[in-house]
């Protein structure tokens, strides 16, 4: 049975990247960045990286990772030319970055480019939503290090515009996030045909039976780093649990879209965030949508507003926004509740990045406070529960919400893609042979369509099925339960969170 090294205790950051061994052409281009002191895993990782072996590293999200595995992987490339006269290959890339979403391959990109041009190497991405010609053209004249999903990916393989059989190291960003996504059959196939004998390093935040299968198949020997549990427990980090009256959602909402600072919201479907996203900039918020129903030219759009400044307010599905790494981040809201803790740890992993600080909010209405209490128990967390209304000063404490404008904005042009087999067809989707089928769950406003499957607040007025909707102003005919968080101004008992109520404004 092959050796596994025991996970490496992470001591004090190295003083320097030049004490890591990394070249100084590294070192200087990554001073002229800011960057001059290592993160845990980057301290940790480098030195073995450069070294040729093997790493599996378990780190949260916004700790370093990339540059953990792609500064030694650059490294490494710079040591020693391919056998072309100091070229890669057409259709061959040196090595291979495998990643979940388009996003993520994007931000990868850009982390590693400076890096690469201080060492003469081309960085270039291959994923879906962008044109393949392109993209094979880049192939033929030659790529150092390929930034890949694994969808796009298996398409140059069968169409014969990429080989991978001179890839010397190979790298799998969020493993945790490609097992949740269905990825890992397409990923073994594509490792699978990298040399047996390259470098391979696998990062993530979790290490599931799924993830620690694919370590066992194409990592038998290797020294792993880990700096911390897989837990949302970060010191800068503030969890809280809002507790809002059905009727009273929308405006909450409105008031924290309208804080200063970057915010992202998460909601559970497609539908879902664009109709969060047109109810607040409704009320004057500059707030984008951002989802896997859009098309990729309007995400890269949206993400560089969000970047900007220009929409500080962004929305989006689990899915799209698991790339999505932008500094700056101080408030994480919690519109529909995540589905489970491994998602609560992704979105909160959005804020609190690189030593600042961040809150991250769960909104919760009456019916969904046992599963939010079980879901953040498992998460590692012990938010605390209060009781918000919109213009209550522990709503403005906590999120820093303010009074919207109230002033329109113009509702976002709806520019999504339209695949050829089924998918997201617009707002209006046609119903699939076999009958209707809609998206689980979400948030879907104040006066959504009746719900055909799953769970989730449908907004202040939802309507009910075989029935007329109920108005959020009739007294509950459910009789009140004894013990939980009791709000004073609703008359309900909120179960499940055991903090003391704060004062109503």
């Amino acid at each position: 049975m092959a050796a596994t090294a025991a996970p490496a205790e992470v001591a004090a950051p190295t003083a320097t990247f030049g004490a890591l061994g990394l070249p100084d052409a590294l070192v200087t281009a990554l001073a002229k960045s800011g960057i001059t002191v290592p993160s845990d895993i980057q301290a940790a990782a480098v030195p073995d990286a450069l070294a040729g072996k093997n790493i599996l590293g378990r780190a949260q999200t916004g700790s370093g990772k990339t540059l953990a595995f792609g500064l030694p992987m650059l490294a490494r490339l710079a040591y020693h030319s391919p056998t072309s006269g100091g070229r890669p290959q057409a259709k061959r890339p040196r090595a291979m970055v495998l990643v979940p979403t388009r996003e993520l391959a994007f931000q990868v990109v850009d982390s590693l480019t400076g890096y690469a041009d201080a060492l003469g190497l081309k960085v270039r991405p291959a994923v879906g939503g962008t044109p393949f010609g392109r993209q094979a053209d880049q192939l033929r004249r030659g790529v150092d290090v390929l930034v890949a999903t694994p969808g796009r990916l298996g398409d140059h393989l069968r169409q014969g515009t990429c080989i991978l059989d001179a890839v010397e190291i190979t790298a799998l960003d969020e493993a945790d996030q490609m097992a949740d996504l269905g990825f890992l059959p397409e990923v073994k196939a594509l490792l699978g045909q990298t040399p047996a004998d390259g470098q391979r390093m696998l990062f993530s935040a979790t290490l599931d039976r799924e993830v620690q299968a694919l370590v066992r198949l194409f990592l038998p020997e290797h020294v792993e780093h880990s700096t911390q549990d897989a837990t949302a427990s970060v010191d800068t980090m503030e969890h809280h649990v809002l507790l809002v009256d059905r009727g009273q959602k929308d405006a909450v909402l409105a008031e924290i879209g309208a804080r200063e600072g970057r915010t992202i919201m998460f909601a559970r479907t497609k539908l879902g965030v664009e109709g969060i996203t047109d109810r607040l900039r409704a009320q004057g918020i500059a707030a984008e949508s951002l989802h896997g129903g859009k098309a990729q030219n309007q995400r890269t759009r949206v993400l560089d507003r969000f970047k900007s400044g220009r929409a500080p307010v962004l929305v989006a599905t689990d899915v799209a926004a698991r790339g999505i790494h932008v500094d700056g981040v101080s408030l994480v809201v919690h519109v529909d509740p995540p589905a489970d803790a491994k998602d609560y740890l992704h979105r909160a992993g959005r804020t609190a990045r690189a030593g600042e600080s961040g809150t991250v909010v769960t909104i919760v209405l009456p019916n969904q406070r046992r599963t939010v209490r079980r879901m953040t128990t498992t998460a590692g967390i012990d938010p605390k529960a209060t009781v918000v209304t919109p213009g209550s000063a522990e709503l403005a404490t906590i999120t820093g919400a303010r009074t919207p404008s109230g002033d329109a904005l113009p509702v976002q042009v709806k520019d999504v893609e339209r695949p050829r087999n089924g998918g997201y067809q617009g707002s209006n989707p046609r119903p699939r042979t076999g009958g209707p089928r809609r998206e689980g769950g979400g948030y879907q406003g104040s006066n959504p369509r009746p719900r055909t499957e799953g769970g989730g607040y449908q907004g202040s007025n939802p309507r009910r099925e075989g029935g007329p909707s109920r108005p959020s102003s009739a007294p509950s005919a459910r009789p009140e339960r004894s013990g939980g968080f009791r709000s004073r101004t609703a008359g309900r008992s909120y179960e499940g969170f055991t903090g003391p109520a704060a004062s109503q404004a």
